[in-house]
């Protein structure tokens, strides 16, 4: 009986030291937010783009996570509607822009 507790009692042992030293590399290694500089989003619109708000809203929460991400608006066909939310949700964002299709490059 004595070694199944002592064998319980190291195993926990065990487990308990090397959570705290995953912990502890883990707040060392990682001390500050990971930064992907010239990371861009991407989001061809084409027609309607009935979405466009709610990828948008979706888009949004990934900078937050990821800073010095860019949501780039491309217009592949909207329609004047769509382009004028479109050119809305960008100038309402910090980072975003819409741009058209045929202007879209990445550097």
């Amino acid at each position: 009986m004595t070694v199944l507790q002592d064998g319980i009692l190291t195993f926990f042992s065990a487990v308990g030291m090397t959570t705290v030293v995953w912990l502890a590399a883990g707040a060392l290694l990682h001390a500050g937010r990971p930064t992907v500089p010239g990371l861009m989003l991407v989001l061809p619109l084409k027609g309607e783009a009935l979405a466009m708000e709610n990828d948008v809203r979706e888009l949004r929460r990934v900078p937050g996570g990821l800073p010095g991400a860019k949501i780039i608006l491309v217009d592949c066909g909207m329609t004047e509607d769509a382009r004028e939310l479109a050119a809305y949700l960008a100038d309402r964002e910090k980072n975003a822009e819409l741009v058209d299709a045929k202007e879209f490059r990445v550097k």
